[in-house]
């Protein structure tokens, strides 16, 4: 189903709008949460649900493994299974970060894994990527990529360029759900030449929307940016556009900035888990002696629950402990503020006002 973005506001490159698919539809730009095995760790589905992400993702290497395609397939699909509610869109990838990430045997047939579970060997190719993630039965698939791991010799990226090519070609022919949208994905290093010809090898073969993959992996910002504005260029204005593996607040709005619709990544829930908080103001870590008896709440400009009952004091202690609860309510603070901050990005680029708002997203978080 080829997704079309119709867009409402624009600032600069910069846009606002709302996603159309089989299940309804979504407001961007937009932040998606990471439930790699088909939870967000450390948050029930129900305070997921809270939160209000408009997409959630899953992992496909993991799911395929545990529980199995089959078993998620036959409990009705990766929202059902969540107990996610009949309106939330779900996306699950390919498996391709576990190429970057796994370091698996790869050749131009597909990839070869070792179980991280129990050392059995997997294959994946781009046609059962395609065929397990029609079971999982997610709103938005990816096809099988190439990711490299950052600095890559020339010669490295623009294999990884053909590989991904050929392998979206192959996905492409075996997609069959009609109520599933396939997203190509442009690879390319840092290189801007090839990262346009990846964008334009992608966009000939006619997705249902496209992403942007292979950034975030090692690269500083600087070259991470000018890369992701080269494949920009080369994408549909009118289909949503998707950089993954992307979360730490700057990069978040100056990708906006340039161009994108989607993004998700781990960042906040994992900093939420070590005791660091998002805020207006930028990071705290909630560990520092100083919050030991603060009744102040986590983040007074927050209206999420956590903010809404605890202290600092009270999380500090939490963290300290390790108790679970604490990895819990900071998840929670985080992924509201990453929702809020969505939203008062939105809320810019509508007023015209995105380079002010980038500025002092810089201040907090540079």
């Amino acid at each position: 189903m080829k997704l079309a973005l119709d867009i409402e506001a624009t600032d600069g490159a910069a846009r606002t709008g709302t996603v159309r698919t089989a299940r309804g539809s979504f407001i961007t730009p937009a932040f998606m949460p990471v439930g790699t095995r088909g939870a967000v760790r450390a948050i029930t589905s129900a305070d997921l649900s809270r939160v209000g992400p408009p997409v959630v993702l899953g992992n496909t290497y993991h799911l395929m493994l545990r529980p199995g395609a089959d078993v998620v397939a036959e409990l009705g699909g990766l929202a059902s299974f969540m107990g996610l509610p009949p309106t939330q869109h779900t996306l699950t990838d390919s498996g391709g970060f576990q190429v970057f990430s796994l370091g698996p045997k790869i050749d131009d047939d597909g990839v070869t894994f070792r179980s991280t579970y129990d050392g059995a060997s997997v294959r994946m190719t781009p046609e059962s990527a395609v065929a397990t993630q029609e079971l999982l039965g997610a709103d938005i698939q990816m096809v099988l990529d190439e990711c490299l791991a950052l600095p890559a010799l020339p010669d490295a990226v623009a294999a990884a360029v053909d590989r991904t090519a050929a392998w979206a070609q192959r996905a492409r022919r075996v997609h069959q759900r009609d109520d599933q949208a396939l997203f190509g994905i442009v690879q390319g290093g840092v290189d801007a030449a090839q990262r346009r010809r990846s964008a334009e090898l992608t966009v000939a073969m006619d997705f249902d929307g496209y992403a942007i993959g292979g950034l975030s992996v090692g690269e500083s910002r600087r070259e991470m940016l000018p890369a992701m504005a080269a494949a920009l260029d080369a994408l549909p204005p009118d289909q949503p556009r998707y950089v993954m593996g992307l979360g730490d607040p700057v990069g978040v709005v100056e990708a906006i900035a340039l161009g994108v619709d989607m993004m998700d990544c781990v960042l906040p829930t994992r900093l939420a888990r070590h005791g660091t908080l998002l805020t207006d103001t930028g990071k705290v870590s909630i560990r520092r002696a100083e919050f030991a008896r603060s009744d102040e709440p986590l983040d007074s400009t927050c209206a999420c629950p956590a903010c809404a009952t605890t202290t600092r004091g009270y999380l500090r202690h939490l963290v300290a402990s390790r108790e679970a609860t604490g990895a819990t309510l900071a998840t929670l603070h985080n992924l509201h503020w990453m929702q809020r901050l969505m939203d008062r990005t939105r809320a810019a680029i509508v007023n015209g006002e995105l380079d002010a708002f980038r500025a002092e997203i810089a201040v907090s978080y540079d």
